[in-house]
């Protein structure tokens, strides 16, 4: 690697023209490398037919927008994506890159990284700056502890966010001029090529993207039980999550799992139904503005997380909170 110029770089994934989720929240997380760093936040958009979605990720308070669309790159194959982000690398030469720990990102980012011959810390969930050097904080041990990882030595300094980390960004005002970007991809970058994407069924809410979730475990004892647990999530307009134990049981699709193996959530509300809070799960939902506990075992995990806690038997506690929000909302 060359020299680094400096500023941040971020890399926005975009699928079916659509800015993916985890986009807006890079943009915070850049935001948040950037300023202490006093350098400018350049977004890099990569996917095929994006530019209006470049255009909405440009509006929400970056400084200079690169645009890479390209057939090639729709569903971020791993060969040419990595292609592509070294290539911008080595070109913009910036002091902080930072990748979405998507799918995608996670398959791509450390394969940019072993390219360039640079360190990369994975899965990140914060990310502050000192004297200069990014330091990066990440869960090990199966999320039961933080470990912070000073980037000094790399150049420039990358990281993967884990999604639902940071809050998403919003519109702050004009898009500034989307430059495109001319990338020079040979044969041995184009060998994987996307012909086709089916949607597997994913529920009629998108479990990420969902502002309220009622997750339910073992605790319900039987799938039929989990009848509780969709009343509830009908009451308040919410997303149906589960635990692991439960989607390994065969009582709920794998699309519905919260966890460290699952999707990891960040709603405004999330329900705990018969949840222990084994901390595989905790890891998935603890970014949660308010956390709500329903179990019989005061010593369960889950309360030491929750914002409220209801000890009791489920079974009679559920069917009278979600008969009380039904009669409250008339």
């Amino acid at each position: 690697m060359t020299e680094q110029t400096g500023g941040v770089l971020i890399v926005a994934e975009v699928h079916a023209g659509e800015p993916r989720a985890a986009a807006w929240e890079l943009i915070s997380a850049g935001r948040s490398v950037a300023g202490p760093l006093g350098s400018p936040l350049t977004l890099l958009v990569l996917g095929s037919n994006c530019s209006e979605a470049a255009q909405q990720l440009g509006a929400a308070g970056v400084d200079r927008v690169l645009l890479a669309d390209q057939e090639s790159l729709a569903g971020h194959p791993s060969d040419v994506t990595t292609a592509a982000v070294s290539q911008v690398i080595e070109c913009e030469r910036p002091c902080v890159v930072l990748i979405s720990g998507t799918t995608a990102g996670r398959d791509y980012a450390p394969r940019v990284a072993a390219r360039l011959k640079v360190g990369i810390a994975a899965d990140c969930v914060q990310l502050d700056v000192e004297d200069g050097a990014l330091v990066a904080v990440r869960p090990i041990l199966g999320g039961r502890v933080q470990t912070a990882v000073r980037l000094a030595g790399s150049s420039p300094q990358m990281a993967t966010v884990r999604p639902g980390s940071f809050e998403k960004a919003e519109a702050t005002g004009n898009t500034p001029e989307i430059e495109s970007v001319v990338l020079q991809l040979s044969g041995p970058d184009r060998r994987i090529t996307i012909r086709e994407t089916a949607a597997k069924e994913m529920g009629s809410v998108n479990l990420e993207a969902a502002e309220t979730i009622v997750s339910g475990g073992r605790g319900l004892k039987e799938p039929d039980n989990f009848k509780l647990v969709e009343e509830l999530a009908a009451a308040l307009d919410a997303a149906v999550g589960a635990s692991r134990a439960v989607v390994d049981a065969g009582w709920r699709p794998h699309h519905e799992q919260v966890g460290q193996t699952g999707r990891t959530v960040a709603p405004r509300l999330y329900v705990a139904v018969g949840i222990s809070g084994a901390v595989q799960h905790l890891v998935g939902m603890q970014g949660a503005d308010y956390i709500v506990a329903i179990n019989r075992d005061p010593d369960a995990p889950i309360f030491k997380i929750a914002s409220f806690g209801i000890v009791g038997d489920l079974f009679e506690i559920v069917p009278a909170v979600t008969e009380a929000i039904k009669a409250a909302r008339g």
